[in-house]
């Protein structure tokens, strides 16, 4: 027993040994793969937050893009529709003036029928344009 004992004792006490090593071991790696994994979370959680600001920011900025070309458009819009008018108010005044030197025209070759002679125009220049202003 003296001489088989101690040698199975220290066998005994090695493998003892290396099992707590190994235990040790991997609790050691339990901890540190739960602490990676801590971290790989926050890292998660900071990258969704950045992801989610970022869409925010874009979304805000797509709107205000719409909302300046809106208000660009209604004011091209504008000007268009002010143009529009403005050459519209332009023919009806060059219409009522043609208008105006028909009826005067027609003003003149009636009262040379009802006269029966001929109306001087030149002659009678000041009395046309007083018809022409009251037509």
């Amino acid at each position: 027993m003296k001489f088989v004992w101690p040698p199975i004792t220290k066998a005994l006490d090695e493998r003892a040994q290396k099992i707590a090593d190994g235990l040790a071991a991997a609790d050691k790696a339990k901890t540190e793969l739960a602490v990676a994994n801590k971290r790989v979370e926050a890292e998660l959680a900071t990258s969704r937050n950045e992801t989610a600001s970022r869409l925010a920011d874009a979304e805000r900025r797509a709107q205000v893009i719409i909302e300046e070309a809106k208000a660009r458009a209604a004011e091209e819009g504008n000007k268009i529709i002010a143009a529009a008018k403005a050459d519209a108010e332009q023919q009806t005044v060059k219409a009522r003036e043609a208008l105006r030197e028909q009826v005067a025209a027609l003003a003149v070759k009636g009262a040379e029928q009802i006269l029966r002679k001929e109306v001087n125009a030149g002659v009678h220049a000041d009395l046309l344009n007083r018809l022409k202003t009251e037509l």
